[in-house]
């Protein structure tokens, strides 16, 4: 059989695996159901406003400049973006307003001078999360968890002999609880908790490394808006000779003899010798390998949490607000009980605002804002969502008011939403979950599905439902560790 390879999905994960195995000269062709390429990094207009549809925080841009140099190309010359110099504002109901600078310094002093918390508590908390990031990159983000090599390398042993430090056995909130004198600096870093759509009362308290990426390293705002990456990287792929099939669904993987050797899209058998899943893993099992045995354990685990999202066209700008903000919740223990006890949003919900037009003043009319209005929900367990989505509306039309002092519905020219049903429609997400399976006990990390199939050869899995989770950074991550594991080609 000729080598060549077949990607199913061109999510940002499926487009790097393309990329990577091109370069090692194999022939690929990504076989996507919709219409577009990036799955949730995607765009779209309305009324002249342009949303960003999906991830909205770009951080580690080392990785997308990676592929370029991976290709032989300057990546300079095809992506920018530049370093944000905030990273976030933030908003309580008592009127606590706090701008968090991306000089961890800065912020630090910032949040003494607001939030009445020392300085030092701050510095050194940002300094343990660069720590814990440091081990838990070299031993879990770059190879996969799920081959020996990996725990009996000499990264290994420097894990192991740190693990008492790395916050695997405690929760977030408890470390953050024990390091922090002042609730809303609690609440503050427990958020990260909702990166990799989990639960920060629930959820080891490793994932206090997820702030390094912020503020030691540095969040970034690509020039061309999000959907930008998607874009340079289809582009780059098809300069290395990836071809890219849309409304193409692949309605099965062949598998003969224990091996995968094609994929059946439309009807039509098309063989090949790799194939590379970007689908969510679930229904990559059920809907494409329905005859072969499943990981039940592994497709049983809790689902991460979804997202109900608005996007709103508001014909006014507001000077306070920045390009990332967030309005808390006043009892957030309370907001995370209802979205994973009661599969529910909270009546006082956070509500996290991403406005592009902060810096790409076109994406919005003269005078106006796109604003990314996102929700923490639930996965889809069939929900009544219209109810839901109703009331959650006005209540964060009447959080962001109250903050900023004016009634903000009269500005709403246009409107959209995307909810878990319609996330599970469009990405084949299972039950709309953004980040495949929960990080919300301290195994979760080892229960994701491995980037391979231990039982059928030449069948690997990519992106933000398998190792080593979601996001855009670990999602690359996530196509780096499967083409490492797939051999070069014998020409």
């Amino acid at each position: 059989m000729n080598q060549t390879a077949a990607v199913i999905g061109a999510g940002i994960g499926g487009i790097a695996t393309a990329i990577r195995l091109a370069v090692k000269g194999y022939p690929v062709t990504v076989f996507e159901a919709n219409t577009y390429p990036g799955g949730k990094l995607s765009a779209f207009e309305e009324k002249g406003y342009r949303f960003d549809a999906g991830p909205s925080l770009f951080t580690m841009p080392q990785l997308v400049e990676e592929l370029f140099i991976l290709a032989g190309e300057d990546p300079r010359e095809h992506f920018t973006y530049e370093r944000l110099p905030d990273i976030c504002h933030y908003f309580w109901d008592d009127g606590t307003w706090l701008t968090a600078s991306a000089n961890p310094d800065q912020f630090a002093q910032e949040v003494e001078q607001t939030l009445g918390e020392p300085a030092a508590h701050v510095r050194n908390f940002l300094q343990h999360s660069a720590f814990q990031y440091d081990i838990t990159e070299q031993l879990f983000l770059k190879d996969s968890l799920h081959k020996a090599s990996t725990w009996l390398s000499r990264k290994a042993l420097r894990g192991y002999l740190n693990f008492p430090r790395l916050g695997v056995l405690g929760t977030m909130n408890q470390a953050n609880e024990q390091r922090f004198q002042q609730t809303k600096v609690v609440q503050l870093f427990n958020r990260y908790a909702t990166y990799n759509g989990s639960d920060p009362y629930q959820t080891p308290a490793l994932l206090n490394m997820i702030p390094h990426l912020e503020y030691n390293i540095g969040a970034y705002f690509p020039k061309k808006g999000m959907v930008s990456i998607t874009e340079s990287l289809i582009a780059l792929a098809e300069r290395k000779g990836v071809q890219f099939r849309y409304q193409s669904k692949v309605e099965r993987i062949q598998v003969r003899d224990g091996k995968a050797v094609g994929v059946v899209v439309q009807g039509q058998e098309i063989p090949c010798s790799i194939v590379v899943s970007n689908m969510d893993i679930t229904p990559t099992y059920r809907k494409l390998l329905p005859t072969e045995k499943a990981p039940e354990r592994t497709l049983q685990q809790p689902r991460s949490g979804s997202g109900l999202i608005f996007y709103w066209g508001v014909r006014r700008e507001f000077a306070e607000l920045g390009v990332h903000n967030i309005f808390f919740s006043n009892d957030y223990k309370a907001e995370f009980e209802h979205q994973f006890q009661y599969k529910t949003i909270y009546y006082d919900p956070t509500v996290y605002l991403h406005i592009s037009s902060k810096i790409k003043k076109d994406d919005a009319p003269a005078g106006g804002e796109n604003w990314f209005v996102l929700i923490n929900a639930p996965a889809n367990e069939g929900q009544d969502w219209d109810t839901i989505i109703a009331q959650t509306r006005q209540a964060i039309l009447a959080k962001v008011s109250r903050s900023l002092g004016v009634d903000i519905e009269p500005f709403i020219e246009s409107e959209s939403i995307l909810d878990p049903r319609s996330i599970e429609l469009r990405t084949s997400s299972y039950q709309g979950a953004l980040y495949g399976t929960s990080s919300n006990n301290r195994f979760a990390a080892f229960l994701r599905h491995p980037n391979f199939s231990s039982r059928i050869k030449n069948l690997y899995f990519v992106g933000g439902s398998v190792h080593p989770g979601g996001g855009i950074p670990l999602c690359l991550f996530s196509a780096r560790i499967v083409a490492g594991m797939v051999p070069e080609t014998s020409s």
